[in-house]
């Protein structure tokens, strides 16, 4: 026997890994057919010998802690790497990535979001988890240690019942843009003939449509609102089959031109999106978020 080693009981991991994956003792222990109290002091005797606790109490639920979270997803790789011993010769197992959990604001624009994720993709040792959804919802994930990091067009409220940081990633001005055949007509004593003209807006209450709103009241433009459309890669989509007028932010114009064959109108002077990537505090930080927010500093809105 080697001397020196700390030993786990792997009985205890699996009711602790069945609780955590099937949400309630009752459910886990329905599950492995043995009965709550018995998972329950199989799992206080787990934090006992690691010295954490791995759930905390929140009315009538058991909520994973952070220490919880990650003895979960080391769980969920010495379980599944227990499927691969017991598969076939044939079916030789391949190293399990990293998992990276992603919100992503519905409102954030989807070609911001795929060049700060870039960095992503060249790591074979990461899997990318995205998670889209209203900033409150993920924020609340974030708390829960349910993700690692949220990126958002707006930075967190002071007001969370945790702390949360607030990583500035860049800024982005805003323009117009349109089909080629429609674009050169408007771009003819721009903006005042952007009175009228049919636009597709993002949905209300967004950072980018009160940017908006405030422009065009300045300068007293009227636009034709055909359709407000939350998620905005839809509505470039729609504004290169129709003759509507989109915003697009700078930072991502090459790719709004090269991709979905619109043109620049003109600036939305003054009209500008701020970025942030938002985390928790954590005494153990996913190694990936720094790449990412250096990146989209340096790259992205350089």
């Amino acid at each position: 026997m080697l001397r020196g080693m700390e030993w786990l009981n792997y009985h205890h991991l699996l009711y602790f890994w069945s609780v955590a994956r099937e949400g309630s003792l009752v459910a886990a222990a329905k599950s492995l057919r043995v009965s709550p109290p018995s998972i329950s002091a199989q799992i206080k005797a787990l934090e006992e010998s690691l010295g954490v606790k791995l759930f905390r109490k929140s009315g009538r639920r058991n909520i994973l802690t952070e220490e919880g979270h990650i003895a979960y997803q080391q769980a969920e790789e010495i379980f599944n790497r227990g499927k691969d011993l017991v598969s076939t010769l044939r079916q030789r197992p391949t190293e399990r990535p990293m998992t990276l959990n992603i919100g992503v604001v519905d409102s954030l624009p989807k070609l911001v979001t795929a060049a700060v994720l870039k960095p992503v993709f060249s790591l074979s040792s990461v899997k990318l988890v995205c998670r889209e959804g209203k900033i409150d919802d993920l924020l609340a994930a974030l708390g829960a240690h349910q993700l690692d990091m949220v990126l958002a067009d707006e930075p967190a409220s002071s007001s969370l019942n945790y702390r949360a940081f607030n990583h500035r990633l860049g800024v982005s001005e805003i323009c117009l843009c349109a089909k080629a055949s429609l674009a050169e007509r408007l771009r003819r004593n721009y903006p005042k003939r952007l009175d009228g003209a049919p636009f597709l807006l993002p949905v209300e209450n967004t950072p980018l449509r009160r940017n908006l709103e405030q422009w065009f009241r300045a300068r007293g433009i009227q636009p034709r609102v055909v359709a407000e459309i939350e998620d905005l890669a839809l509505m470039k989509v729609l504004a290169s089959r129709e003759d509507t007028v989109v915003p697009v932010h700078e930072v991502v114009l090459r790719d709004a031109v090269e991709g979905y064959g619109l043109r620049r109108l003109g600036p939305v002077g003054g009209c500008r999106d701020e970025f942030f990537a938002v985390t928790a505090e954590r005494r153990i930080t996913h190694p990936v978020i720094e790449l990412l927010t250096t990146h989209a500093r340096k790259l992205v809105f350089a």
